[in-house]
């Protein structure tokens, strides 16, 4: 009779493997309790929500059961800097630990890959604006040696970069066998390469796109799988509803425009009309972007109150791209790229007829104005009868799991959002030692937020805070118009360095405030989440207010306005817990490590003066509490005295 098997509490526990070969590894309880309920629920073809505290080890905890399975698993995670970083650095390490041989690949979406069709296409392109040139040549030098052709390897053109759009592909403009480069493809390979894995490691946005595909039957971008461990799982719902709803945007109408004008240079030269017709299209689009200004925004449409024009603005675009869809139409025989070009231009104007014609009572409509662009969008209000519909259909096993899911211990927001029924649901306070560690500061006598004075005070207690904790400090804001007043108020008032979102790329702000050591960083929404900064160069987290969301956000509104119509009450039941979870990601900025230390301050009065308030005491770490400056100064003279001791 053969032995069986080791389990997870073997590998992760006190005498396993990862305790004795993995530096700075800690056996963490709630880490190996964990591994226990995802072995469980592949095992049973079960579904589990599992909250992990900061400091849990979630990524080992699934990891070590997923691969030990001999199952096949998807795991997908929130955004792509984390699918790397979980591909590239955590996967190694528990692979080699385990001392097993597992296929593993990594697969994004196809505009994360260098398309050599469109590459040899912009080379070919004499009108290249001259900015852009530099980026060109550092990206056909990299063609040349790159072996996955996954545009994260260049880091000398920048990610928001124009040019990548220019040379990757999309599931438009993609020629598929057609092309001259498929033999080679790195998008076929990367998908190949999923196919015969055993893990695979994906992003929410990928699997959420193959998702819609198949509701559409229209196939699939990913493998058949046993299981999938969807990490960051908070961000799905708002993810999901954007792929289960209709979109087009200015960009997708630019990048037609320039690739039509590219295929009548090199296929269709004597047609002038559709050069003529891409031009009418394109200045009709640049016309729509000016009626809306210079600033960014987001608003509901068609509108009552639409005094400025747009709606008969952008069911003016309509007669542009018929006219350019007729003149591809005609030049379509002639080439494959004429052929694309045609099929995207229809699509496109079907999308535009749809979002121009009656609403759909179970969506809301609404434009985003970027400063350059723009999109058209209809959002479905509710998505969890199809995501419940695509679960129930896998017959697989699902684990949804991130450091914020629950609201005061319960799970209901989360998976009523998804449709998820009959789940296995666990909480697992974060490990660390917030009693000793740390300290919640809640400043008394504040004036309420919606009164003028009240950013002016926040502002104030911050310069305290800075020169209290000399540096070393997070500014987290709710708004923009908060953090602009904060960065021109604190600018030149301090004797350290300040750091404000925007001035330059996150990446590069987030090295820059670890390597000073004593900085003030500014940031707003972006900032609340996915940082990870450890060590005394962050020590304290200022949050200004409770991050309700906009109530002028017309998707918000719109569920808002639905549950109301209900007889529900959107506040307890929507603006609440989203609040409490975005929060919760916010305080989770603080302590990242075993060996952390930090005050965080909040300052919204709301958290004492309203009965709510106590759902959002409830939800954080627990951690000693103050309404008094001077324990905060006593907190960093503490700190002080034991860097002398240890020499630190």
């Amino acid at each position: 009779m053969s032995e069986p098997l080791p389990t997870t509490r073997h590998w992760l526990g006190q005498n396993g493997e990862f305790a004795s070969h993995v530096p700075g590894f800690a056996v963490r309880e709630a880490q190996l309790q964990m591994a226990a309920e995802v072995e469980r629920t592949l095992e049973q073809h079960d579904t589990l929500i599992v909250e992990a505290g900061t400091g849990t080890g979630k990524t080992f905890a699934y990891l070590v059961p997923a691969l030990m399975s001999g199952r096949k698993v998807i795991v997908s995670t929130g955004t792509r800097n984390l699918q790397d970083q979980l591909f590239h650095r955590d996967l190694p390490v528990v692979l080699k630990t385990l001392g097993i041989n597992v296929r593993t690949a990594l697969l994004k979406g196809r505009t994360n890959y260098l398309c050599r069709h469109r590459l040899d296409r912009t080379l070919a392109d004499g009108r290249l604006q001259r900015q852009h040139m530099q980026d060109l040549q550092e990206v056909r030098k990299w063609a040349g040696r790159t072996r996955r052709g996954d545009i994260a390897e260049l880091v000398s053109v920048a990610e928001n970069s124009p040019l990548w759009g220019m040379v990757t592909s999309n599931a438009e403009n993609c020629l598929g066998k057609e092309c001259d480069s498929y033999s080679n493809c790195h998008v076929l390979q990367a998908r190949r390469s999923a196919q015969e894995a055993e893990l695979v490691v994906v992003n929410h946005h990928l699997f959420l796109a193959d998702m819609a595909l198949r509701e559409e039957g229209f196939g699939e971008v990913l493998p058949g799988t046993d299981a999938y461990i969807m990490d960051e799982a908070h961000q799905l719902p708002e993810i999901a509803s954007s792929f289960f709803g209709l979109t087009l945007s200015s960009r997708q109408m630019a990048d037609l425009v320039r690739d039509v004008r590219l295929e009548h240079i090199q296929e269709a030269g004597d047609m002038q009309g559709l050069p003529d017709s891409a031009d009418v299209l394109d200045k009709a689009v640049r016309d729509v972007r000016l009626r809306f200004g210079q600033g960014q925004t987001r608003l509901s449409w068609p509108d009552e109150r639409d005094t400025q024009g747009h709606v008969s603005a952008i069911e003016g675009l309509l007669e542009p791209l018929s006219q350019l869809n007729q003149w591809l139409e005609i030049a379509a025989p002639r080439a494959r790229g004429l052929e694309n070009a045609w099929r995207r231009c229809s699509a496109m104007l079907e999308r535009l007829e749809i979002l121009t014609g009656e609403a759909d009572e179970d969506a809301i409509q609404w434009i985003e104005v970027h400063r350059r662009s723009f999109s058209l969008n209809r959002t479905p209000l509710d998505i969890s009868k199809p995501f419940s519909e695509y679960m129930q259909a896998q017959k697989t096993a699902w684990v949804f799991t991130s450091a914020t899911l629950a609201v005061s211990g319960h799970f209901d927001h989360f998976s009523g959002r998804l449709g998820i029924t009959d789940a296995h649901t666990v909480v697992h306070d974060s490990p660390f030692d917030y009693q000793n560690n740390a300290l919640l500061y809640m400043p008394s006598a504040m004036p309420e937020p919606s009164q003028p004075e009240y950013s002016h005070r926040v502002i104030a207690l911050a310069e305290q805070l800075i020169n209290t904790s000399k540096g070393r400090i997070f500014l987290l804001f709710t708004s923009h118009r908060a953090l602009k007043l904060a960065a021109e108020k604190l600018h030149g008032q301090l004797d350290y360095p300040v750091l404000v979102q925007g001035e330059m790329p996150r990446g590069e702000l987030l090295n820059r405030f670890s390597e000073l050591g004593n900085a003030v960083l500014l940031g707003t929404s972006s900032f609340w989440e996915g940082v990870d900064v450890r060590g005394s160069a962050l020590s304290c987290v200022l949050i200004d207010k409770l991050p309700f969301a906009s109530p002028g956000d017309p998707v918000l509104q719109a569920r808002i306005d639905r549950i109301r119509a209900a007889k529900g009450n959107p506040f307890t039941s929507l603006q609440l817990p989203q609040a409490v979870l975005a929060l919760k990601q916010g305080v989770g900025r603080l302590i990242r490590d075993v060996s952390d230390r930090g005050v965080l301050v909040l300052c919204d009065p709301r958290l004492t003066s309203k009965s709510y308030g106590r759902l959002f005491l409830n939800s954080l770490p627990s951690m000693p509490v103050t309404r008094h400056f001077e324990d905060v100064q006593q907190f960093f003279a503490n700190e002080a005295q034991t860097d002398e001791i240890t020499g630190d």
